[in-house]
């Protein structure tokens, strides 16, 4: 069966990443960090700074897992739990 052409296709199975997943994916690279002995907060801070993927252990498959999300949502999900949590 042609498809018509002249109608747009509309792609329904892809989701972005939920708040829920950004907060995994960074807890789960925090973990990965302290764990080779990295400062996690440093960074994870260089790495949403900078875009290099190398500021972020390969340990735990945590490079790949905080590759899979966009920094802005990673940020997004820190300035919300810190606004959260100071009552603003």
């Amino acid at each position: 069966m042609k498809s018509d052409l002249s109608e747009t296709q509309k792609i329904t199975n892809f989701e972005k990443p939920t708040k829920n997943e950004a907060k995994d994916i960074l807890l789960n690279v925090f973990g990965a960090m302290k764990e080779k002995g990295y400062n996690p907060v440093n960074q994870i801070v260089g790495y949403i700074l900078s875009g290099d993927p190398t500021y972020v252990t390969s340990h735990n498959n945590a490079r790949v897992l905080v590759s899979s999300i966009e920094r802005d949502e990673l940020l997004e999900e820190v300035m919300t739990f810190y606004f959260k949590n100071n009552n603003v």
